[in-house]
């Protein structure tokens, strides 16, 4: 086996950051436990007063070959909201405050650099805490693996995100896979959430007949029939081509309350959907990146997988 390494993670309640980490590939154990205490060996109960300044936290041991930092922090940032102070979900208190520990030193330049976009993108918003690891005092045994369990306790964490976890592994070589494939524009807006420049993109003024497609999959999203010219500088849809081809969460990125779009199958970073559309089309413009799609003109959809889709662009 190669070089083992931990690190640890404060993301609020730890049953549910325990039972995330638990699932990825590389991750030899975990630990659920209270860092940074003020006492030695404190109980559950004393934390809980906020009087011990410990965090609840989770060990993470993993294997440096099959895992990174980056990675293990690329699925700790997905878990917690990184603008929260001492409040994850519903817990509220210092024990719950979110933070970043190491007992290696030579990881704070692996973590402060993996750090380092988030920091960018929500600047003096930003609440987590990278600190050496000062003391980690286990758990009470009740705490360890809560969520297996008790399936149904609990959890602040989104259901959704620990078939993230399951399938980090397949994802990670996908990526690298896309890494390869795409161009450097299109992997940083689809796989990290970047933006382009408006105006200075492929097709927002693109008038073109024909179907645009998820640039990671093939999949069909949007229909020329459906675009309009809001001025806004990106590509714009008054509906993707079936709701299904998309999924829709909030964003609080940027100082900004906006709902993030992503493609379904690709779960590709789009970009945002806003209510102030065409009235007569439903009132909603979804502002796409043209770095995140790939058109198709009518002329070459005969006889191809997306031939289903002509007698909706004449």
């Amino acid at each position: 086996m190669s070089k083992l390494k931990e690190i640890y993670f404060a993301g609020g309640c730890f049953w549910g950051t325990e039972h995330f980490f638990s699932m990825v590939s590389g991750v030899i154990r975990t630990e659920a436990g209270y860092a940074n205490s003020k006492i030695e060996n404190p109980t559950y109960r004393e934390v809980c007063t906020g009087e011990t300044h410990a965090a609840e936290t989770v060990k993470v041991v993993f294997e440096a070959k099959k895992i990174s930092v980056n990675e293990l922090i690329k699925l700790y940032m997905m878990t917690i909201e990184p603008t929260s102070r001492n409040r994850q979900g519903n817990d509220i208190g210092t024990q719950y405050r979110t933070g970043i520990y190491y007992s290696d030193p030579t990881l704070k330049s692996e973590i402060e650099s993996a750090l380092k976009p988030y920091r960018e993108k929500y600047w003096d918003r930003f609440e987590v805490e990278v600190k050496p690891l000062e003391n980690f005092y286990p758990a009470e045994d009740y705490h360890q693996e809560y969520l297996y369990k008790n399936p149904g306790g609990y959890c602040h964490i989104n259901p959704q995100l620990f078939k993230v976890a399951k399938e980090w592994g397949a994802n990670s070589k996908r990526r690298e896979e896309l890494r390869k494939r795409l161009t450097p524009e299109q992997y940083a807006v689809t796989q990290e959430n970047a933006t382009e420049p408006p105006f200075r993109n492929e097709y927002w003024d693109n008038h073109r007949k024909g179907i645009y497609v998820d640039i990671t999959t093939g999949e069909p999203l949007f229909l020329s029939a459906d675009k309009f010219d809001s001025g806004c500088g990106w590509p714009s849809f008054s509906k993707p081509v079936d709701d299904n081809a998309i999924t829709m969460r909030r964003d609080m990125s940027h100082g900004m309350d906006r709902v993030e779009v992503r493609s379904s199958v690709g779960n590709a970073h789009l970009g945002h959907v806003f209510p102030d559309g065409p009235r007569e089309s439903g009132g909603l413009r979804y502002c796409i990146n043209s770095a995140s799609l790939k058109f198709i003109p009518i002329t070459d959809l005969p006889g191809t997988q997306y031939e289903y889709l002509l007698p909706y662009l004449e």
